[in-house]
């Protein structure tokens, strides 16, 4: 495949281009890095050239060709916060999510309130499909209380999907997280990990949520959109 999944088109508009203006009503955000693999690199940074939004883009080229090499999400998100000197409160989302509705700037409030890491969440409302995801059970506050990651006895159908808001406190608990020698892929694995080390909340997302990674939700949100 040579063109990048969060560079098709759903509606017209492609993924990226969807989600950077939900992002843009996000009054807090001055910079979006998007990062991708050595493959994909000169077909983002085309796409930034594009992209005329309220805040700066850069594209970051991991570096890697292939999975034997690749730093996976986590390491990704480690790469970006060493090499770009990140240390401020810091929003990371995956580039194939789409949302039905706005209101992200809700999200970004509830973070920056509690002062701690927040992790979005949609209720699927199926104990068979919430086996496919991270099945969260948050207490009376919103506090993560108890994380599943693709249960196979799923006590809660709340699903944490890859849209985060890390305050600037819980930034060296990434490269902790790494240097642990755990999972550097699956961005669900440090939610779990670091619910456990400090306080971790949810935030529900209104609306639908599409997590494009099929030609079935590709499909299924383009007849939505284009509508």
């Amino acid at each position: 495949m040579n063109q990048p999944k969060h560079l098709l088109e759903v509606g017209g508009r492609p993924i990226l281009e969807r989600l950077l203006g939900q992002l843009a009503e996000i009054e807090w955000l001055d910079h979006v890095y998007v990062v991708t693999n050595a493959k994909f690199a000169d077909r983002f940074r085309e796409f930034a050239t594009s992209w005329h939004g309220p805040f700066e883009l850069t594209v970051v080229d991991d570096g890697t060709t292939s999975d034997d090499d690749k730093l996976g999400a986590i390491g990704d998100l480690a790469l970006v916060i060493r090499q770009e000197g990140i240390d401020e409160d810091l929003l990371v989302a995956a580039g194939d999510s789409i949302f039905g509705v706005g209101r992200l700037g809700d999200f970004v409030r509830l973070g920056l309130a509690k002062s701690a890491p927040v992790t979005a969440v949609v209720d699927v409302g199926d104990l068979e499909e919430i086996k496919r995801f991270s099945a969260i059970t948050p207490d009376d506050e919103g506090r993560i209380a108890a994380f599943q990651e693709k249960p196979e006895q799923p006590k809660s159908t709340l699903a944490g999907i890859a849209l985060y808001f890390y305050p600037r406190s819980a930034l060296p608990l990434v490269g902790r997280y790494l240097e642990e020698g755990n999972n550097p892929d699956q961005p669900g694995r440090l939610v779990e990990w670091m619910y456990e080390r400090t306080p971790f909340y949810v935030w529900h997302v209104p609306g639908r949520w599409y997590d494009i990674g099929s030609p079935e939700t590709l499909e299924q949100a383009d007849r939505e959109f284009s509508a």
